[in-house]
């Protein structure tokens, strides 16, 4: 046994160990600026991150350095703790909740059901094999199930990147993207209700019990996250702590962080609670923030993620050779690969088929019930998405963090193989994602309008304010003394044309006027974007056959939409600031949408919405130089 480094050898090696880290991070960051640069994506930076891992780890295995390869061993605490939460958070906090619920249904399906049947197939194949003496570490069931859920995580990093480089149809995008966040949380619970059940015999009342803890366990997770969002939404809404952004900015990244650590601590699941709080703190909590915190939380968190992202890559690369307990057993590997594969196929063609025959029935239910009106077609998944869908089902790190807690004498077979499958999926699956995209001829260069003009922040503030958003005080008193939504507009400008008939409510849909070859006429930005000439002032459809018609609503998520702007925003975020900004997000998307119609028509086309930018600057209480206002 080596003797014990003292501290100052300890501290050398350990600066050591962070160099062949940080030194590989920044080859792949400087890889990616060149990949983007030169426009090629055939390769992704997290497979140049991979590689880099690889021959680091070679080096450190033929190098007399083993005191650096001993702290270079994958931690699966350093995984879950250090690397993961900002991924999660990222997820949560920029994803886009008007097209998560949207196909809300489809989501959770994929999510659940997919995360359920793929880790149901694996441990199948994986004990039939082992019953039939194919592979030599005999296996019980439930520990091929334990194993199955550790694969059932799916980690499309490299290929919703590449989505991105290619502007590929955001629906495709956001059925993987919504997939990919949720499966990690439920293939992780997954693993935490089966490992209780590790030593006791597989029961139907064993079962039933696993589910109503899995059930339980998830639900008061996502429960918990959400309640930290609230909290967070109503402390920033009721005090004014935007006043300082830096307190504000860090009280929002700590309660996130809080929500994670406490859910381990009393037995739920982190990663569920991160992911919820996010979400919840981006759709309540970020219109009452200053727009300096709006955009350091925004900023901050991708960079973090972005970080732990190649960060994890080169991690993986380097424990292919760094782990002294990597038991290589070469038919379990190649069964392994084949149960990943195969899985991936009952996951996603099954459901997708029953989602397309569930959504012909609805749109047949549809047509039935809409006295002879047009109806929007039926939302279906085409078999070119399916097959995208199964190609995104590369394995990652999560899978592998996972396999570090599995206990027993079969423990390293079964951890060296997942981390082999992991690597395999990523190199073949990731790096062959641009080719896919031509192969099966999936829409590329799709611009998403809806991120467009929700994400890109400075567009929006030179179009409403002139020039930069202020940043700190100005914008949080605006947001505390600004009139209330019934106290009407400040300017005599009706600046939406309110749409009664949905269930009592009232829809606002800002109007846009449009000069093209045809004349003038009113349309809605959302019809800009379905580049449908629908009318709302035709009075011989009510406002829902409207909407219908013009498909701007998916009815997976409108019953928590309704109750989202009747209850829940007007009581936890800041309505005035959250209207604002709508109307802020509608004249950008307009006036790109406007450019688009131009250019693909050869005519000049005009957007004037009753809303101008000055109109916009009256409303929001900014005190111009020459008008002597107090709000």
């Amino acid at each position: 046994m080596a003797a014990p480094l003292d501290a100052e050898e300890n501290e050398r090696f350990s600066s050591l160990a962070l160099f062949f880290v940080l030194f590989p991070l920044i080859i792949s960051f400087l890889t990616s600026y060149y990949l983007k640069i030169k426009r090629i994506t055939a390769v992704h930076e997290t497979i140049v991150g991979l590689f880099a891992g690889m021959i680091v780890g070679v080096l450190l295995r033929l190098g007399p350095l083993k005191p650096v390869r001993e702290m270079l061993r994958f931690s699966n605490t350093i995984m879950l703790n250090v690397l993961l939460p900002p991924i999660i958070l990222s997820s949560g906090y920029e994803l886009s909740q008007s097209k998560f619920f949207r196909n809300f249904g489809t989501i959770i399906t994929f999510a659940f059901f997919g995360t359920f049947i793929s880790a149901m197939v694996i441990g199948a194949i994986i004990w039939t094999a082992s019953s039939l003496y194919l592979l030599r570490p005999h296996l019980s069931l439930i520990e091929c199930l334990i194993f199955g859920s550790t694969l059932s995580a799916t980690d499309p990093v490299t290929i919703l990147a590449i989505f991105n480089t290619y502007k590929v149809d955001p629906q495709l995008y956001n059925i993987i993207f919504g997939e990919s966040i949720l499966n990690d949380a439920v293939s992780i619970v997954m693993f935490e209700t089966l490992n209780t059940l590790r030593g006791s015999k597989l029961t139907l009342s064993s079962l039933f019990s696993g589910t109503t803890i899995f059930a339980a366990v998830f639900s008061l997770s996502m429960i918990l996250g959400i309640m930290y969002g609230l909290a967070c939404s109503l402390l920033l809404k009721h005090t004014k702590v935007g006043l300082f952004s830096d307190l504000e900015c860090c009280i929002v990244m700590l309660v996130a962080y809080t929500s994670y650590f406490f859910s381990n601590s009393v037995g739920m699941s982190g990663i569920v609670s991160l992911l919820f709080c996010g979400i919840t703190l981006k759709h309540y909590a970020y219109h009452s923030m200053s727009r300096k915190t709006q955009k350091s939380t925004r900023f901050f968190f991708h960079t973090l993620s972005s970080l732990s992202e190649n960060f994890i890559f080169i991690y993986l690369g380097l424990s292919l050779f760094t782990g002294d307990h990597l038991v290589y057993r070469p038919f379990l590997i190649l069964f392994t690969i084949f149960a990943v594969i195969l899985s991936r196929y009952c996951a996603v063609f099954p459901i997708a088929w029953i989602l397309n025959k569930i959504s012909d029935m609805r749109a047949q239910h549809r047509h039935t019930s809409s006295s002879g009106f047009p109806q929007p077609p039926a939302f279906q998944i085409p078999r070119k998405y399916q097959l995208m869908l199964f190609w995104a089902g590369l394995r990652g790190a999560v899978g592998f963090a996972l396999s570090e807690g599995i206990d027993g004498p079969n423990a390293y077979p079964l951890q060296t193989s997942v981390l082999v499958a992991v690597v395999i999926t990523v190199i073949v699956f990731g790096g062959t994602t641009a080719q896919m995209l031509d192969v099966l001829e999936i829409d590329t260069g799709i611009e998403n309008q809806s991120d467009a003009s929700s994400d890109t922040e400075e567009d929006i503030d030179q179009l409403t304010w002139g020039g930069s958003a202020e940043e700190g005080q100005s914008r949080a008193w605006y947001r505390d003394t600004s009139v209330e939504p019934n106290d009407g507009p400040t300017t005599g400008v009706d600046t939406n044309e309110v749409i009664p008939g949905l269930d009592g409510t009232s829809s606002a849909l800002p109007q846009a006027i449009v000069a093209g070859p045809g004349g003038l006429r009113n349309c809605t930005t959302d019809e800009l974007d379905e580049q449908a000439d629908v009318s709302v002032s035709d009075s011989n459809l009510s406002a829902r056959d409207v909407i219908d018609r013009a498909n701007l609503i998916f009815r997976d998520g409108e019953w928590f939409q309704r109750i989202d702007e009747r209850y829940l925003l007007p009581m936890f975020s800041n309505t005035v600031a959250n209207r604002k900004h709508e109307q802020r997000k509608e004249y950008l998307t307009a006036r790109r949408q406007s450019s688009r119609i131009a250019s693909s028509n050869g005519s000049q086309a005009l957007v004037v919405p009753h809303d101008t930018s000055a109109d916009l600057e009256e409303q929001s209480g900014r005190i111009s130089p020459g008008k002597n206002k107090l709000h």
